[in-house]
């Protein structure tokens, strides 16, 4: 079936099904206490006297322990309903190490002996009952919440023959005008947009475009595979599935969904007491700019978000009005002229980022991120996607305020290539190791560098 001739092949607005998956994760995890701290109540009542551990003791070391591993192992991910076996397995295993943990530790604290054989072994046994038991049920009654589909998929029919698939939704590129296009930003602002919301996106293309929707398709932080027969055609991760039809994949969101939500809570419970407790001094600083020059107080611009989607970065006006660049095309040096005096110390202490606090809020932006930049920018004489493509990778996560680059004084005017290069090199070191962790020690590095030589 040619998709090029059937306009019906047009992706609705979907809604996002990532949190109905956070949902359904933290239901089964409430699901997995239960099961286990039920079960070494119920044993308890039947094993005798425990001298030191009763049932709710013995129930909380069972379930920190599990929890531990279970978290450590991944086991509250998509593969819960995608491939039920092998994270019942996973939870299972969990489970196991834990009780080996609880006998070590009792062992080694030389309480081994006011446990109630009778009462651990029993609930050993229920606890692995009721964990198999009950994830068997749950992932039956959550599938039917979720349509039976776990993800939002989609086809994009691109110039080539497409197969009848199991998928719902598909998009037909060439007859919405839709090309992935490296060098045209709101090109890909608009397939950013007709994305929006899925998951998994399958692309039937010519070989020759198979490289720019491959970089385009990481830079959405979405799962993408080809409908190819070449694998040199692409740089493939791996094989996959759509119906009875093989796929290529080529793309990976960086993160999962439990790890997004990680991320988020990470920035809302930073950014709403910065909000509150901030405002006194971001009342400040707008009647100071108000009286030192004539303008708005904010100075807004187009900047490349998450998924290559464009949105409106906020600061504070650190320029003259008139001479304010919204391309982004000059950069800030340090005998600037356009910048006024209240400008250099917004700039010289940091404080003209304070806005963006906003966009975090919004959820346009992350604390922790790569930097967003201007349509316009430059490295030497080149627009940044110019000097390397990988360029679009960058934005498979939110932008942020702070990001390793500049934790590392990557910062200030990109003058060469060079500094381009050095910049997007940690952006893609930072997708590539995120961890929780690794977040919370860019913001605790950031504080040490808020002000700094390269700031002008």
């Amino acid at each position: 079936m040619d998709a090029s001739t059937h306009g019906e092949f047009i992706a609705p607005r979907v809604r996002s099904k990532r949190l109905q998956r956070i949902q359904l994760y933290l239901e089964l995890l409430m699901l997995d206490c239960v099961a286990i701290v039920s079960a070494f109540l119920i044993s308890s009542r039947f094993g005798g006297d425990t001298k030191v551990f009763d049932g709710w003791q013995l129930a909380l070391m069972a379930l920190i322990g599990y929890l531990g591993f279970a978290l450590a192992a991944n086991v509250y991910s998509a593969t819960n309903f995608t491939d039920p076996r092998a994270s019942l397995r996973r939870s299972v295993s969990a489970l196991l190490y834990a009780l080996v943990a609880m006998v070590f530790f009792t062992y080694v604290v030389h309480a081994s002996q006011q446990i109630s054989r009778i009462a651990f072994g029993f609930g050993a046994m229920l606890a692995l009952f009721f964990l198999v038991a009950g994830r068997a049920l749950f992932v039956r009654v959550a599938l039917r919440r979720l349509e039976g589909s776990l993800l939002n998929e989609l086809v994009i029919c691109d110039g080539m023959e497409t197969p009848t698939l199991p998928i719902r939704h598909r998009l037909n590129a060439r007859a919405l005008g839709l090309r992935p296009d490296l060098d045209d930003p709101e090109m890909l602002d608009r397939i950013g947009r007709h994305l929006r919301g899925f998951d998994r996106v399958v692309v039937s293309c010519p070989p020759e475009r198979c490289d720019a929707w491959t970089l385009l398709l990481r830079g959405a932080n979405i799962d993408g595979e080809f409908l190819l027969s070449d694998r040199t055609a692409a740089d493939v991760i791996s094989l996959g599935r759509v119906g009875s039809h093989a796929t290529h994949i080529v793309s990976r969101g960086p993160l999962s969904t439990s790890n997004r939500a990680a991320k988020r809570c990470l920035d809302l419970a930073i950014t709403v007491p910065a909000i509150l407790l901030l405002s006194p001094l971001l009342v400040i600083v707008a009647l100071a700019i108000k009286l030192d020059s004539p303008g708005p107080i904010f100075f807004s611009q187009l900047r490349v978000g998450r998924g290559n989607q464009l949105f409106r970065i906020y600061k504070f006006r650190t320029m003259r009005s008139e001479q304010s660049d919204h391309a982004g095309a000059r950069s800030a040096s340090r005998d600037d002229d356009r910048i006024t005096r209240v400008g250099r110390f917004l700039r010289r202490t940091s404080i003209d980022e304070l806005p963006q606090l906003l966009n975090v809020f919004e959820g346009d932006m992350s604390l922790v991120g790569p930097r967003p930049h201007a349509l316009g920018s430059l490295a030497g004489d080149k627009l940044f996607w110019q000097v390397d493509r990988r360029y679009w990778l960058r934005h498979a996560l939110k932008p942020g305020i702070t990001g390793l680059a500049q934790v590392r004084g990557l910062r200030g005017a990109t003058e060469s290539e060079a500094d381009l290069e050095d910049r997007l090199a940690a952006d893609l070191e930072y997708l590539q190791g995120w961890s929780l962790w690794r977040e919370v020690t860019i913001l605790i590095s950031t504080a040490m560098v808020v002000v700094h030589r390269k700031a002008f």
